[in-house]
């Protein structure tokens, strides 16, 4: 792990996460009692991602604090030297609350959470709950998200949670607080150590949100310095292009379920064989009239199609996502559910 040496690119939060970690557990301890959880949970979180820190970036630091320490050793801020400190300092329950705060799905409350966490994760946890418990989950829940989970949970289980749900009463105050405890100490807790996310995976989301100028700048820099990164970020792009591996029903689907004003935009800027299958995939009148709009329209300005370009792609990606078209890499062996 490559230590940073820049004292001038510390935030001050990262500052103070030093100086806090420098100091010692002891120190420390006394020091987070006298400040609010809102404070806690800043510092905790930078001290988590800290990585390591040179000596000289510690010894720089005491000096602007105008401290003299024995120990100018190297530093490393990680999320288990976090909680121990954290532990020393406040009740377990609290520790619990906060690394979860660190490790796990974004969301203020437990049912936010829960609807930013994979529906197979979730429904792989809650079919070895009672069904009553997983009634009271999938009631508090997003419906579309509750939807998925329910319809990948085993087809007998599924029912009786069905079943609970629609004789399911007001749910005390007591049943739920217990609920969302189960969920904090047997789901979250775990969730939190085992959930990384692919940084590649991360890349090729972000490069497909990118203006195509400066997205191919970057991937030709990437292929220079990173030719393996850059291979596996490409295969996990999808791009407008990739829809000619989809299936006659699926571009049927997507032309039904776009805005009708962006598909000749769209078209517009695409390879002829693109333009063949959409054209192809409509009735006759269907494409003839888009024919006559898209050389009606004239010269469109580049930006506009690459929009239109990206929201067809982010429409099929939505419709994949529930389960409405499957999205192929090419050949049946190659299938890819995105």
């Amino acid at each position: 792990m490559r230590a940073r040496e820049d004292y001038r690119t510390l935030s001050g939060a990262e500052k103070a996460s030093i100086f806090l970690l420098a100091l010692g557990e002891d120190h420390t301890a006394k020091i987070f009692e006298h400040m609010d959880d809102d404070e806690i949970m800043e510092i905790s979180q930078t001290m988590a991602n800290l990585g390591k820190i040179s000596s000289k970036v510690v010894e720089r630091l005491f000096v602007d604090f105008a401290e003299q320490m024995s120990s100018t050793n190297s530093l490393v801020g990680s999320l288990g030297s976090t909680e121990r400190l954290l532990t020393r300092v406040l009740g377990e329950e609290k520790v619990s609350s906060i690394m979860e705060e660190i490790r796990g799905p974004a969301g203020r409350t437990m049912w936010e959470k829960l609807g930013n966490v994979n529906e197979e994760i979730l429904s792989n946890f809650l079919q070895k709950e009672y069904p009553q418990t997983v009634a009271v989950v999938l009631s508090k829940i997003q419906t579309d998200h509750a939807a998925r989970v329910l319809a990948l949970l085993p087809e007998n289980f599924a029912l009786e949670v069905v079943n609970r749900m629609l004789h399911m009463e007001a749910v005390q105050k007591e049943v739920l607080e217990d609920v969302e405890r189960t969920l904090r100490t047997e789901f979250m807790a775990n969730l939190s150590r085992t959930q990384r996310r692919d940084s590649h995976e991360l890349m090729a989301e972000i490069f497909n949100s990118l203006d195509r100028s400066i997205e191919s700048k970057f991937m030709e820099e990437l292929e220079k310095a990173m030719p393996e990164s850059a291979e596996k970020i490409r295969s996990l792009m999808f791009t407008f292009e990739d829809l000619l591996n989809l299936d006659p029903t699926a571009i049927q689907t997507v032309i039904r379920a776009v805005d009708k004003d962006k598909l000749p935009i769209a078209l517009k800027g695409a390879t002829e064989s693109l333009r063949d299958l959409f054209f192809s995939n409509m009735s006759e009148r269907a494409a003839k009239i888009m024919k006559e709009d898209m050389a009606a329209m004239g010269p469109v300005r580049l930006k506009d199609v690459e929009e239109a370009q990206q929201y067809i792609v982010n429409v099929t990606k939505d419709l994949e996502s529930r389960g409405e078209i499957v999205i192929s890499a090419g050949n049946e062996e190659d299938e890819l559910i995105y």
